[in-house]
Order: structure tokens, then sequence, then C-alpha cells
């Protein structure tokens, strides 16, 4: 299927590796230019690297900012202009009782998890509206709608990043701009994999035996998501083909919250 995105220039935040890297390679397999972001240069510079090897010739560029300093954020924002599809990627996530949880690492998690995306957006929407085309898609979680009790910090943040993306999409009524989120489940991404295989060797186990043994029961597909499969419905949503999905939250999230 041809997504029509050879012309649109896509940014994610968070992109050199999990979910974000798999929007990009998605995006620019598709044929879109694509601008790769994290923390530091090295890592930016391989992502980009990794993706032209994968895409000769395709349009991949990068640009290093740490969205826990607001500084960084403007100098990217400065530096890339406007974009045809924001995807706002960029997240923290732990567990970690409630009463541990300190003012200090609840500001953090608004910081990255929410504020980034209202620095973005508010810069890249406006954009976005003037020329009449342009989408806007959040990364979510099924734990902004089902809140775990060991992860609240994380799950109240999302919930907040749900909010500001329903908001948004009513700012879009009558164009050709459209601000949707994808409810993630239980993906393996780079980071889950890495804490995976590091408990596995603290508990004497095989890492394939562990990540069996985390998926939760009341998941469908019984096994934990694909990064590129959370890419999938993110690079549809980014397309001119989704333009009567507007304002909503799509599942990918393997059946485990309860059906609506």
């Amino acid at each position: 299927m041809n997504l029509e995105l050879a012309d649109k220039t896509v940014f994610v935040s968070g992109s050199t590796q999990g979910i974000g890297y798999a929007v990009v390679e998605a995006c620019l397999a598709e044929g879109a230019s694509v601008i790769v972001n994290g923390r530091d240069e090295e890592r930016v510079a391989e992502a980009v690297e990794r993706l032209r090897a994968t895409a000769p010739g395709g349009n991949v560029s990068g640009i290093a900012a740490d969205f826990a300093h607001p500084g960084q954020v403007q100098a990217l924002l400065d530096s890339i202009g406007a974009v045809d599809v924001l995807v706002n990627n960029v997240g923290l996530f732990d567990i970690a009782r409630f009463a541990d949880i300190q003012d200090e690492e609840w500001l953090r998690y608004f910081e990255i998890n929410v504020m980034s995306s209202v620095r973005l957006s508010r810069r890249l929407l406006e954009p976005m509206l003037v020329k009449g085309w342009g989408r806007i898609i959040f990364i979510g979680t099924e734990s902004a709608v089902d809140v775990p009790s060991d992860m609240i910090h994380y799950g109240a943040t999302k919930a907040a990043a749900l909010a500001l993306s329903n908001g948004l999409a009513k700012l879009t009524r009558g164009t050709e701009v459209t601000v949707n989120t994808v409810l993630g489940g239980p993906t393996y991404s780079d980071g889950v994999a890495c804490t995976v295989e590091q408990i596995a060797s603290a508990q004497s186990m095989s890492p394939a035996e562990l990540k069996s043994s985390l998926v939760r029961s009341s998941s469908l597909i019984q096994r934990f998501i694909e990064p590129d499969e959370i890419a999938n419905l993110v690079v549809y949503l980014a397309s001119p083909l989704s333009s009567a999905t507007n304002g909503a939250a799509l599942r990918a999230d393997g059946g485990v919250l309860p059906t609506i």
C-alpha cells in the first residue's frame, strides 16, 4: 500500500531506539524524510547511519536534544523548522512505590512525559494549521487508562499527555490537520529487553524464560508487542490515508485493556 508519505517530513522525539526508531524506520521505508532525535550526538549519529544502511538514498538527518532541558528543546525547534508530521514519543518509565517517589522525580516525569509534547506541539502545530495539513501523533500507553499501582507517576503523566492530545485535536476543527494517540501495550523495546536480561541474569534464568513469564494474563495475544507493530499503526496515522481519524485514542495494546 502506498501511504503517500514521499513528500512529507517526519520528526520523532526519542527515536534512537525502541518504538521511536521503529517509527522513523517505517516512515523512511514509505519515502518520507525523517529527523531522528536522542539525548547525545553519538547515539543520534549511530541511529542515522543504521537508517541510511537500511534505506540507501533515503533522506535522514538527526539532532541531539535532552528533553529534560528546555533550552535544548528550544535549540532543536529552531533547527528543524516546520515539519509535516510530529510524533511525540520521548518518555520515561520505571517501577517505584508511590510512597518513595519524591517531588523531584514527579517533576522530572512531567518535564519529559508531558512538557516535551507541550513544547513541540506549541511550536509545530500552528505552521501545520497555516499550511492546511499535518499530523501530530502521541505515543501513549494503556497505563494512561489503567494506571498500575507501581507506576503511578508514569501513568499519571501519560494520562496528562492523553488529555493534551485530546485538547489539541479540537484546535484542528475543519482542517486537514489531525492529532491522535496510540495506546500501546507491553512492548519489548530496547529498554525493556535490557531490563529483562539484567533480571534474568540475577535470577539465573534465560531472558526468554523470564520474558515469557512476564506476559500479563489479561493480554489477548499472550506475548510482548514488538516495536514495529506499534510503528505500523503510527505510520498509517501519519499518512494522508488516515484523514478521517482525528481526536482518537487508538489501541495497539495486545488486548490488555478491557473491551470498551
